[in-house]
């Protein structure tokens, strides 16, 4: 009976030992490094436990290494100091010793950990991880999948053969995919490499997964975000939500972080009035902790282009106090905050150009392009920098092979002076210009007609060197043209594209190109056809009648911020067919029910742009000019580029205008007269030479100069070129002196008083009053004598005013016909003097 008592003793001694790691089963290397709350305290344990180091303690001392400094705010980070440690050497060589020991998870955890840590890629224990986990690749649960992926695009090989292989892992196995730190990280690794189908299915998972995960986690859908950047597809659903997730998480946020969503949301063009007033608010908050370099240039990148006057000098003065403790990178994002900005302050300006100065060995190619493109547009006077600059811009672009770099060093170059042009130059951009795309090959053009137009032989003949380049441009912008077979890819290129070279030499095959990929128009891509077509100012009745009608069908599935781009080459260039009032019709119903969702300033940009053809939902109308809507306007217009914000003014002045004329039963008050009070002040009353020859042979016909008044100011302030009076006979009406404008010998218009505040003659009964407007090419269609929507708007308008409006196309003054002072003035008696139509 003993004997047996006695052995089960033993076996529930056994038992605890096993089940609460008794002190003959523990182990002690992994407690050490378990309780360890430094990085010296665990190269210490290290150290003592040589030769009872395995795989695990490797796994783990590594996995703190990278944890202890991660913990750390970017400036207090020792990595440098970590991979000089002896004990460092120790763990690195006994993790190449143990690959093979390593199971899957453990394998990519040590990579992820050496690589954070700064390791280099070419490092042979990183190499043979990255080997041993392609081995494995198939088997690797997603999370460590994921985590190989970020490994992979810290090397830079997200086109490599392996990403190729994740990718497709990523296709057959997304369905199983429930974590959206797992997801998104992935989707950005990915991201090089998706088809559309694969981004579609992505977009759409990574959709459901936002709604499953914690709210609190900020980085998930700012991956989204940056994923949608990457692909450069601005899916709007999908970027609300993350906007929306990331709004919740705006007191978490700290500058960098801010710093980057807004770049990223820059790129994808979307403009949200919450978030930049929240950001705004947030990064202002910051302002008192932001005291060193790194976390205050975050903050002053972030923070000047929507600070206030007063805010931005008192950035500007802690910039100019850390200025000496910026490192190069720093002084380079401040500088182009400067230049964002357009600041003026010549001491900061000075202090940051000598901090680059000294720093100027630590640049890449395209960081010295920035830097001299910021400081060239700030107008900075040191002709021996920008010498310097030029010579090491010459120097990189000489062996550089990146179409998008060469095009870069290519276009800033162009920007300096330079009497004579390296042949070096202009054989490395020839040599790169077949791989370049559409709107690099613009870009270049640009440049090389600055260097023909700067070139002291140009007076003679444009030399031979150019005219190469130039054949080569143009060879090759036909032949890409006439390769695309993917519509989406070449709207991708046309995107910013524009200038003469464009026009003169693409725009034909362009438009033949377009109407060849007509059966690929749907409702995804007819938003950026229309943008495109409007920035070209092209009028293609097939395009657009294909535009309205996918539209019409497929408006459901558009998001109804795009009703905007798709309604804008119809009233910019006034394009009417059977389908367009359907268009008009479908859209306002498409918008309407999402009014308040709008960002304030597109919504005033929508309302002008139905207003240019006569259309004006009650509800769009009410909502733009109630004081609520006004009051956000304005709060959002402080965090605006200062082109925007003039922009969306001035469309909001001329819709009140519109409003106010064309709908008086609104009963909208016209609120812009000190505005536009202020803005005929800041004109410059410049007249064009063929406005001073109409108003010569214009008093001529009408029997005097004081019979015509010049430049005149109606009601609601449009000016119109010339006005005259007719009474019930025909005959001209003179008017006094003093309310007739004359033009100077220089071609000025000085305003009067009178003409500023509308004062307008009593017309006699029955007598009618003539605008005479001369229309320039702006009032046109490119392509065509299509008048635009704003001219007809105006004449419209200046009808309702109580006109007689006489139009003068440039293309008919200017014509072969016209030709004599004679002809000119039968021109003006037959169009002046007119009966009056019933």
């Amino acid at each position: 009976m003993s004997a047996v008592m006695f052995r089960v003793q033993c076996v529930n001694s056994f038992l605890r030992r096993l089940l609460h790691g008794g002190p003959g089963h523990r182990d002690q290397v992994l407690e050490q490094l378990r309780v360890c709350s430094a990085e010296d305290q665990v190269f210490d344990v290290v150290g003592k436990n040589k030769a009872k180091l395995t795989v695990n303690h490797v796994s783990k001392a590594v996995g703190m290494l990278w944890q202890f400094q991660k913990e750390k705010p970017q400036m207090l980070r020792t990595v440098e100091l970590i991979k000089r440690h002896p004990q460092f050497l120790t763990l690195r060589v006994l993790a190449e010793n143990k690959i093979v020991l390593m199971d899957d998870v453990m394998l990519v955890d040590i990579l992820y950990s050496f690589l954070r840590l700064n390791m280099d890629q070419h490092d042979s224990l990183v190499q043979q991880l990255v080997s041993e986990a392609w081995l494995r690749i198939d088997r690797l649960p997603m999370e460590s999948l994921s985590k190989f992926s970020i490994c992979l695009s810290d090397q830079h090989l997200q086109h490599s053969p392996l990403m190729g292989h994740i990718t497709s892992i990523v296709d057959q196995r997304l369905s199983s995919i429930d974590d959206a730190r797992v997801l998104t990280a992935l989707m950005i690794c990915v991201s090089s490499l998706v088809s559309p189908r694969l981004r579609d299915a992505l977009i759409i998972r990574a959709d459901h997964l936002l709604e499953t995960m914690d709210p609190s986690n900020y980085n998930n859908p700012r991956r989204v975000v940056q994923f949608l950047r990457n692909v450069k597809h601005s899916y709007r659903p999908l970027l609300e939500k993350c906007n929306r997730i990331i709004l919740r998480n705006i007191p978490r946020l700290d500058a960098e972080n801010i710093g980057i969503i807004l770049g990223l949301y820059q790129s994808l063009q979307f403009n949200n009035c919450d978030f930049r007033l929240a950001v705004k608010q947030r990064l202002t908050e910051l302002i008192d902790s932001s005291i060193d370099p790194f976390s205050f240039t975050k903050l002053f990148v972030a923070l000047v282009p929507m600070a206030s006057q007063e805010l931005k000098d008192g950035l500007e003065n802690t910039a100019l106090l850390l200025a000496d403790e910026l490192s190069a990178h720093q002084a380079l994002a401040v500088a182009e905050a400067l230049e964002e900005t357009q600041s003026r302050n010549l001491s900061l300006i000075n202090k940051i150009a000598s901090v680059i100065q000294r720093n100027i060995h630590a640049y890449k190619p395209v960081e010295v392009a920035r830097i001299t493109q910021a400081l060239f547009l700030m107008q900075y006077q040191n002709p021996q920098l920008f010498t310097k600059l030029r010579n090491i811009l010459v120097k990189f672009l000489e062996r550089s092979f990146y179409p998008y770099e060469v095009t870069m060093l290519t276009r800033v170059l162009s920007m300096l002076p330079c009497p004579r042009l390296d042949e070096g130059v202009i054989s490395r951009v020839d040599a790169v210009v077949p791989q370049c795309n559409l709107n690099d090959l613009n870009t270049i053009s640009h440049a090389v007609a600055k260097w023909v137009r700067n070139d002291p032989s140009f007076r003679h003949n444009t030399p031979s060197k150019y005219v190469r380049l130039l054949q080569s441009l143009n060879r090759c912008g036909h032949e890409r043209l006439r390769t695309s077979d993917r519509l989406d890819l070449l709207l991708e290129e046309l995107k910013y594209i524009s200038g003469e070279w464009f026009e003169e030499m693409l725009l034909e095959e362009t438009m033949v190109t377009l109407k060849r990929m007509m059966d690929q128009i749907q409702w995804t891509n007819v938003p950026e056809l229309a943008l495109f077509l409007t920035r070209i100012n092209h009028l293609c009745p097939p395009l657009m009648d294909l535009i309205a009608s996918v539209a019409i069908k497929d408006i459901d599935k558009i998001h109804h911020s795009a009703t905007y781009a798709i309604l804008l080459p119809f009233s910019v260039m006034n394009y009417d067919s059977e389908q367009v009032d359907e268009l008009y019709d479908v859209c306002v119903k498409r918008f309407v029910p999402h009014i308040s969702s709008f960002d304030p300033h597109l919504l005033v940009l929508l309302g002008y742009l139905l207003s240019m053809a006569d259309c004006f939902p009650e509800e769009l109308v009410r909502q733009i000019f109630s004081i609520d809507f006004l009051g956000k306007l304005d709060s959002q217009l402080e965090t605006l580029p200062d082109a925007l914000n003039m922009r969306t003014r001035l469309r909001l002045m001329e819709l009140n205008r519109a409003v106010c004329l064309e709908c008086p039963e609104l009963q909208v008050p016209w609120f812009h007269e000190r505005y536009c009070q202020q803005l005929q002040n800041k004109g410059n009353g410049k007249v064009s030479p063929v406005q001073q020859q109409i108003h010569k042979i214009l008093g001529e016909v009408l029997g005097g100069i004081n019979f015509a008044r010049v430049a005149v100011v109606t009601p609601y302030f449009y000016t119109v070129d010339f006005e005259c009076t007719l009474d019930t006979r025909l005959l001209p009406l003179p008017y006094s002196e003093s309310s007739t404008l004359q033009i100077s010998d220089r071609g000025q218009v000085h305003w009067a008083k009178s003409s500023v505040e509308n004062i307008r003659d009593v017309l006699p009964p029955g007598a009618q009053r003539v605008a005479v407007d001369f229309l320039d090419s702006k009032s046109f269609c490119k392509n065509s004598p299509h008048m635009k929507g704003e001219a007809l708007m105006r004449k419209r308008h200046l009808e309702i005013l109580g006109y007689r409006v006489v139009q003068i196309p440039h293309f008919e003054w200017n014509s072969m016909e016209l030709s004599t002072p004679d002809a000119w003035k039968e021109y003006l008696k037959k169009n002046i003097f007119r009966e009056r139509s019933s």
